[in-house]
């Protein structure tokens, strides 16, 4: 495997943590015995933006994110949200932002809008259920039950939630698992939509389309540590390249052949294929035919498409997200 290319300069940034921004972390610290789940992680989060944590599952995603909820208390480093340390000011905190957890428990004899007026209930000042139910798009199942309800309206209702209390910092942890394509989209114009009325959200992910649809900035988790962070057009133009060619190659050439092919900014050899990213698509898959030509190699499963955060990734750990 090559050596992991540079990061933006921003991947960790030094001194201490900026308390007016909506989220500032330094050297944030978590281990659970001698596993370190959040690894000196450090991140600003700007007003008004959708930024992304993004990276496998065990990347240490969601204990950064319940650490800034102030429901784990951090081992080392700074963090403050909405202004506050959270480590000091927790409760205080936890009043001023929204939460949407990967799963959530609600009472099956409460219907919908008697949820929303439940939670409404806990703060000071809240939403009115119907202003929500228009919000989520839940209008019409006002007076049913949240166990009779699909995933995807489970998500809108877990979002309402989130909103009750009107917070200008929103946190979604993986907010669309499970959801089918039209529930993910439903959901994703939801998120837009906030972020359009000012707020500022912070949500984890592992799908990379969905980074890269939403998210002003990503930071790329690994091991507990941020390996990148950028735009998503910044991220992806780390490599180079303006297309990336896959194609299944027996036998295969090595890595070092096919990192020779004109065009060609890096390449390697996936599961079941090679990949290439390349800054001339037709010269790349010119040289690439002929090479395969001369060695008698056979080439299946040509495909050319342009260069994703799934490709940053790659280059980035030598391992696709999913592996």
């Amino acid at each position: 495997m090559t050596a992991p290319m540079t990061a933006t300069a921003a991947v960790r940034p030094a001194g201490e943590a900026d308390p007016a921004m909506p989220i500032s972390v330094r050297g944030l610290t978590k281990r659970y015995g001698k596993f370190v789940a959040v690894d000196g992680i450090g991140f600003d989060v700007r007003p008004g933006e959708i930024f992304g944590l993004l990276g496998p599952n065990g990347a240490g995603k969601t204990t950064t994110l319940e650490i800034l909820e102030g429901v784990r208390a951090a081992d080392g480093g700074q963090a403050f949200v909405a202004g506050l340390d959270v480590r000091r000011q927790r409760r205080e905190a936890q009043r001023r932002i929204g939460v949407q957890l990967q799963a959530t428990s609600l009472f099956p004899e409460l219907t919908v809008r008697e949820t929303l007026t439940l939670f409404g209930s806990f703060y000071p000042r809240a939403i009115p259920p119907d202003e929500l139910l228009r919000e989520v798009a839940l209008e019409e199942k006002a007076r049913a039950f949240p166990q009779d309800l699909s995933g995807g309206q489970r998500q809108r209702l877990a979002l309402a939630l989130a909103l009750v209390n009107d917070p200008r910092l929103v946190f979604l942890d993986e907010p669309t698992t499970g959801l089918d394509p039209q529930s993910r989209r439903m959901l994703w114009d939801t998120i837009v939509r906030l972020r359009e009325r000012g707020k500022t959200i912070l949500l984890t992910t592992h799908f990379m389309d969905e980074a890269q649809t939403l998210c002003d900035r990503i930071a790329i988790l690994d091991h507990g540590r941020i390996i990148a962070q950028d735009t998503p057009g910044g991220l992806i133009g780390l490599l180079g390249a303006g297309a990336t060619v896959e194609c299944a190659l027996a036998p295969a050439p090595p890595d070092d052949t096919l990192r020779g092919l004109p065009g060609v900014t890096d390449a390697r050899q996936g599961l079941d294929r090679a990949l290439l990213y390349t800054a001339s698509v037709e010269e790349t898959l010119v040289a690439l035919l002929r090479l395969a030509a001369a060695r008698g190699s056979a080439v299946d499963h040509l495909h050319v498409h342009a260069p994703t955060l799934e490709d940053v990734f790659l280059k980035l750990t030598g391992r696709a997200l999913r592996e």
